[in-house]
């Protein structure tokens, strides 16, 4: 099919994906209400146009953490990534480093930390979760210190798991789950052969490297169900952040108190994130959260944020809400899927093509240009 617009990825990957893969990226918890409102929410604020300003100069670059992005865009860190292309997280990393922008290694990718890092000419960031094991917490830290890894967000919204209905329909769990995904597999053949035979071992990359033996899908869901910690609170974070030498991000705040308490701890970044709705569906949408957030903490901690992020004009709308920069999650996974590595170094040019249309028509010469100015509220 034509990929003229982002948007075009998600139906190409629908199309190639089997089904037990699309509906684990596409889907979202309990009746889905939030996963809807991410979207709609951002597509509901309308953008202030401005003409005669002059725009013959404007830049997308920003500074992060001492890093400059070409865009202000980080790819977020997504489980199973490499699932949906050939050595999947390998190819996103280097889209991500050949536009200039950050790539996030999830706790359970398929590739490992060791296989993705030499493989950019730039740092990647590393994402993990507050587990029970926190020895492979230790240990995840230490190989990704030791690869060079500067970067480190902390998913704090994942105490327990959201249930995903979606998941039990389309195989990815309930009965049956292996053999439904096998069928699947078979009836997709262009991705049995590029992921399925070419792209071995499908293993948990981090999982495996730590407890020393091969992991599988049973093991993603089995070993983070096991792993999951109810009882977390900010001082089990605090030997991280003693140990943690590099900027520490918060991800998963959606209150202005747990924000303006994220400062408190002397974490460096927040994502305002409700897990792309993946978690407890009927919170709400990042876009909603983000203004109240904003006024509570902006100039005191850096503020990114995902969940419902589709296009460069939804990038342009958060950062004149009070973001700093962007993390895509399904979107470059669409594209992943559809395209590889030149799918998703596409999908960053075409945002890049519609924040400079969306800043040169609403007069943000730069990104430290884009304000709140820029909305029609």
């Amino acid at each position: 099919m034509i990929i003229s617009s982002p948007g075009d990825y998600r139906e190409a990957a629908r199309r190639k994906l089997p089904p037990f893969l699309f509906h684990y990226i596409d889907g979202g918890a309990y009746a889905e209400q939030t996963l809807r409102r991410n979207v709609e929410d951002w597509q509901a604020i309308a953008l202030r146009q401005r003409v005669l300003q002059d725009m013959t100069s404007l830049s997308l670059e920003t500074r992060l953490f001492d890093e400059t992005l070409r865009l202000p865009i980080i790819l977020a860190p997504v489980g199973l990534t490499g699932m949906y292309a050939r050595r999947g997280e390998v190819q996103a990393a280097k889209a991500a480093a050949s536009r200039g922008v950050p790539f996030t290694l999830s706790t359970v990718s398929v590739c490992s930390i060791e296989e993705v890092a030499p493989a950019i000419d730039r740092p990647m960031w590393f994402q993990l979760y507050v587990l029970r094991d926190r020895g492979f917490m230790k240990n995840a830290l230490e190989r990704a210190r030791a690869a060079g890894v500067k970067t480190l967000v902390f998913t704090v919204d994942m105490p327990t798991p959201g249930a995903r209905y979606r998941d039990a329909h389309s195989g990815m769990s309930g009965p049956h789950a292996e053999i439904r995904r096998m069928i699947q597999a078979m009836m997709h053949p262009a991705w049995a052969w590029d992921v399925g035979v070419r792209g071995t071992p499908h293993d948990l990359g981090n999982v495996s490297a730590y407890l020393g033996k091969p992991t599988g899908l049973a093991d993603y869901i089995g070993w983070l169900g096991q792993n999951f910690d109810p009882s977390i609170s900010w001082k089990d974070l605090q030997w991280i952040r003693d140990f943690w030498d590099g900027p520490m991000i918060i991800k998963g705040v959606l209150d202005a108190q747990d924000a303006r308490d994220a400062v408190s701890f002397g974490a460096d970044g927040i994502v305002v994130s409700n897990h792309g709705g993946r978690q407890l569906d009927g919170v709400l949408s990042s876009a909603r959260a983000l203004p109240a957030i904003a006024e509570a903490v902006k100039g005191d901690i850096r503020i990114l944020i995902d969940s419902g992020v589709r296009n460069g004009l939804d990038v342009v709308r958060a950062i004149a809400l009070g973001a700093d920069a962007v993390m895509l999650g399904r979107a470059f996974v669409y594209a992943l899927a559809a395209g590889g590595e030149a799918g998703v170094a596409n999908l960053l040019d075409l945002f890049e093509k519609e924040m400079r249309v969306a800043m040169t028509l609403t007069g943000a010469k730069s990104v430290a240009g884009i304000s709140q100015d820029m909305l029609a509220l």
